[in-house]
């Protein structure tokens, strides 16, 4: 089984550009700025330790590489080298999220911005075997106007890199019940959504997010415990990213064996399993998977489910998902 997980195809929707950077490639990045680290410095900065108090403290592990991504070439090899990296383990589609707000710091248009990750992304797919989508994030904790310019702004870029839009940020500081307006502008501007939801205990988030139409719930562990909820998501075909290392380093639960994945299967409720980010919770796609069939022994026509289900709730196309079909 252990070579079966690490030789099958996969397909990851949650993973953040500025957590799951290359850690010598952050370095490089950070020397052309001035800035020299080891790698063991790197690694200490980057990575949140297992027994993170919080999200909001493991939200903190994001500072270091948000300077990197501040021009044009840090952003382009940034996500070239998360792209090639989830190659290697056989992620067949990839959906790198990112702020593009996070990005202006030095004069960058969000146009440029998406241009750049775009191309990283484009040359990680002519050099490996990975179809790839990016997903614009609004944060929380910027204000509205922030959020609304950078989502109008992408939208032109939609269907040519750009597959959806979400919102991220600190759930419990920040309630998705405060950012209608957002979801409200992506329906007209015909951009998908999934949203950061349950990440935090909270139920509520989830219900605001289904009834603003989202196609896909970040995390929605809190939902575990709602068979209503789970009824509804498996009713409305809405799928859950699973990012098991991650929801136990932000305590969105603390036994990994009260995790819903079980549940969530048993409700039928369209699931996928992702590193939300590779390099902040030291992880890869090998990992997690290996994390969730070690602790609750699926089979692999259970895997092969959860690929398949992967497939019909990524924001591709048709056309890819029927290639991506094709791989399993």
């Amino acid at each position: 089984m252990q070579n079966f997980i690490k030789t099958m195809p996969k397909i990851e929707l949650h993973c953040h550009l500025d957590g799951s950077m290359n850690l010598k490639a952050t370095r490089k990045l950070l020397m052309d700025r001035g800035e020299t680290y080891s790698l063991e410095q790197l690694q200490e900065l980057l990575e949140a330790p297992q027994d993170c108090e919080s999200l909001a403290e493991y939200l903190k592990r994001f500072e270091l590489p948000i300077r990197c991504i501040q021009t044009k070439e840090g952003l382009k090899q940034s996500a070239k080298g998360v792209a090639l990296d989830a190659a290697a383990e056989q992620v067949k589609y990839l959906e790198v999220r990112f702020a593009p707000s996070f990005s202006t710091a030095e004069g960058l248009s969000i146009c440029e911005i998406l241009e750049s990750v775009q191309q990283g992304l484009k040359e990680a797919e002519q050099e490996a075997d990975i179809k790839t989508g990016i997903i614009v994030c609004g944060m929380r904790n910027l204000d509205m106007d922030t959020n609304l310019n950078m989502l109008k702004e992408s939208a032109n870029l939609f269907g040519v890199g750009v597959v959806a839009c979400d919102l991220a940020g600190d759930e419990k500081a920040y309630p998705t019940k405060d950012f209608a307006e957002f979801f409200q502008t992506a329906k007209k501007l015909g951009i998908p959504f999934t949203i950061h939801s349950g990440e935090c205990g909270s139920t509520e988030n989830i219900k605001v997010a289904l009834e603003l139409g989202a196609k896909r719930l970040g995390h929605g562990i809190a939902m575990g415990r709602d068979l209503d909820l789970m009824r509804a998501c498996a009713r409305q075909r809405v799928g859950v990213e699973l990012c098991p290392t991650s929801n136990l380093q932000t305590k969105a639960l603390t036994d990994f064996r009260d995790y819903p994945i079980r549940s969530f299967m048993a409700a039928g409720v369209p699931i996928s399993i992702n590193t939300d980010n590779r390099t902040v919770s030291g992880t890869t796609s090998t990992r997690e998977f290996e994390k969730v069939i070690g602790q609750f022994d699926l089979t692999k026509e259970e895997l092969r489910n959860i690929y398949i289900e992967s497939v019909e709730m990524s924001f591709a196309t048709d056309e890819i998902k029927q290639e991506l079909l094709k791989k399993w």
